[in-house]
């Protein structure tokens, strides 16, 4: 009778050790296979830089997506927000040709290094260098948080860029400088810079990085400080009577909704988890003197 028992004990504890371990065999090659099973934060934590670049690719790409398809899933609130955004564009429309002038009178008394500073800040190339080295300083130190920062102005730039190229062709509207007036349009308007007014690239690249990266802070000083650092790009195009404050002031509210969105995708998705455990039950087989059981821990 002992013989038989212990027989059916070792029968049983095979059985159990099999399943256990084809259940792990699938879990990794789920794992390997699988790249939306590596937003758990003990996954990517074993992540080869090369694993954690496509990786974000991947949440880039989903990103920019979601950025110019989700008008489709906005609610009541959102066709709100999107109202009073255009009801106040359009009431501000009388502002422009005052606002130029005013502006257009300060250019002279702005110092040299501040145009020049706050022209560059908005241009593709120092601003891709810049978000680059955010998300490069989390690849390297194998931060999330600043990964994830990284993914997050890299996605919101590119959405936005992507927009503002193709809607200042189709737009066509007349510069300031062009001296044309705020309502002068030339659909269509291909290579003709001076019909390139709205949006503002400059507002849309220096604002979203801006405020991706001011959201990242809780200190009210420190975001209003980066807050403001932003707002220098698209003001200086104010100055050089390159925008009107329309374009400018419409573009800087696309550059926080995209980011918004972007980064509601982010954490909808669970993409990046900074240390926190899933409410998982991890089993593990329990022997003793004449016992044999299953322990669930939490």
């Amino acid at each position: 009778m002992t013989y038989h028992k212990n027989l059916l004990i070792c029968i049983l504890l095979i059985l159990i050790t099999n399943k256990i371990h084809s259940q792990d065999s699938k879990e990794v090659l789920d794992s390997q296979d699988t790249q939306d099973s590596l937003n758990t934060a003990n996954t990517q934590e074993k992540m080869t830089a090369w694993q954690a670049i496509k990786y974000d690719g991947l949440s880039i790409y989903g990103s920019v997506k979601n950025a110019y398809t989700q008008p489709f899933r906005w609610k009541g609130k959102d066709w709100l927000t999107f109202g009073g955004i255009m009801a106040g564009t359009t009431i501000l429309l009388a502002a422009d040709d005052p606002a130029n002038e005013y502006f257009a009178e300060q250019a002279e008394d702005i110092p040299e290094f501040v145009r020049e500073a706050s022209f560059r800040f908005g241009k593709p190339l120092f601003n891709y260098g810049l978000t680059t080295s955010v998300y490069a300083l989390g690849l390297i130190t194998k931060n999330k948080k600043i990964r994830k920062t990284g993914v997050l102005l890299i996605a919101s730039a590119t959405a936005g860029g992507l927009l503002q190229t193709v809607s200042k062709t189709l737009v066509g509207r007349a510069r300031p400088l062009t001296g044309k007036g705020n309502l002068h349009f030339k659909f269509y308007s291909g290579g003709d810079a001076g019909f390139h007014s709205f949006p503002s690239g400059h507002a849309i690249l220096s604002i979203t990085t801006a405020y991706a990266i001011g959201k990242q802070f809780k200190n009210p000083f420190i975001k209003g400080g980066i807050y403001a650092l932003g707002m220098l790009s698209p003001i200086s195009r104010l100055w050089e009577e390159a925008h009107w404050l329309t374009d400018v002031v419409l573009s800087t509210a696309l550059s926080i909704v995209i980011v918004d969105g972007i980064e509601r995708y982010l954490e909808k998705k669970e993409r990046y988890v900074y240390g926190l455990k899933k409410n998982k039950i991890n089993w593990n087989l329990s022997l003793g003197a004449g016992r044999i059981g299953v322990i669930g821990r939490f």
